[in-house]
């Protein structure tokens, strides 16, 4: 049987995931709610994605739809069991065990929530940036210890990227000029020193586990910091724009224009890296050293027993 890859995330799939599954013989892991996302096919990996979803269930709400990682969760529960209905609870174990588990989410707590135009100013005022990171960081090591106690063992935790940089929190902040905006970048690294500690603390309480942090906000601030020496040409614009200065004030969508080569930009959209971007994420997670990754990069973790 092969092995399988099981994705937990906050937003759409990217391209990142795709070259991880590919490196190690997968094709492109199914929605969970595909109707084709049944039987024999779900031992192969299921992607549970949402776009607008988070750790906190109120992520998001402006979007209706969205499924939050409380419900990611609930959803692999459904899979876990109809795993175990067809293979038996022994096999169903052993699979989930060598199953690598992608867990990116946490952005959208911040830009579809905490920061939310106009409906988060109440909350900005009666919340500091601590608490509500300390409420984040306390929903996920529960979400974390749910995922552990439904058999997931090798997990890679993706941190929050530098979402001050993107165009959206660009042409949000104009006062930054042509610079990154600082309070959300500030909160985002708030927030990834607590979710290290977090890690660090599962992989040694959770008997068995394997949890690895993935410093993605470090990849890409260093991509933006040399973007010539990757290739880049643009690192601040979203290569399928509207309106806006940076390109980030209205969503990608059929009035957009788009860039003439999305190669040559760190950002596809007001929200979302490009997949050239993508690519160097995924290589960097897969062979990178402990700056990148740690305690051990994707391959390695891939290789333990």
């Amino acid at each position: 049987m092969r092995w399988p890859t099981f994705v937990v995330m906050s937003s759409t799939i990217s391209n990142r995931q795709i070259i991880v599954g590919q490196e190690f013989g997968l094709g492109f892991t199914p929605p969970y709610l595909a109707p084709t996302t049944k039987g024999s096919v779900v031992l192969q990996g299921v992607n549970y994605a949402s776009g607008g979803g988070g750790i906190l269930n109120e992520t998001g709400k402006i979007f209706g739809g969205r499924i939050n990682l409380d419900a990611q969760l609930d959803n692999f529960a459904n899979t876990r069991q109809d795993i175990i209905s067809s293979i038996g609870a022994p096999a169903a174990l052993k699979l989930l065990q060598m199953s690598l588990f992608s867990v990116t989410i946490g952005s959208n707590d911040f830009i579809n929530n905490y920061f939310t135009p106009v409906l988060s100013i109440v909350e900005q005022m009666l919340v500091p940036p601590e608490t509500f990171v300390a409420t984040m960081i306390s929903k996920f090591r529960l979400q974390l210890t749910r995922l552990y106690n439904l058999g997931a063992r090798k997990v890679i935790v993706v941190n929050v990227g530098p979402i001050g940089c993107i165009p959206y929190q660009r042409d949000m902040n104009p006062s930054a000029g042509g610079s990154c905006a600082a309070l959300p970048n500030q909160m985002a690294q708030l927030f990834n020193i607590r979710l290290k500690s977090l890690v660090a603390e599962l992989g040694s309480s959770l008997e068995g586990s394997k949890l690895v942090y993935a410093d993605v906000f470090r990849i890409v601030k260093d991509i933006i910091q040399n973007y010539r020496s990757y290739g880049f040409e643009n690192t601040d614009h979203a290569c399928c724009y509207v309106a806006g200065r940076f390109g980030g004030l209205i969503p990608c969508g059929p009035p957009s224009k788009v860039c003439r080569d999305r190669s040559k930009y760190v950002f596809w959209d007001p929200y979302h890296p490009s997949d050239a971007t993508n690519v160097i994420i995924a290589k960097r997670l897969l062979d990178g050293d402990s700056d990148d990754i740690s305690p051990v990069n994707v391959r390695k973790l891939v290789e333990e027993a």
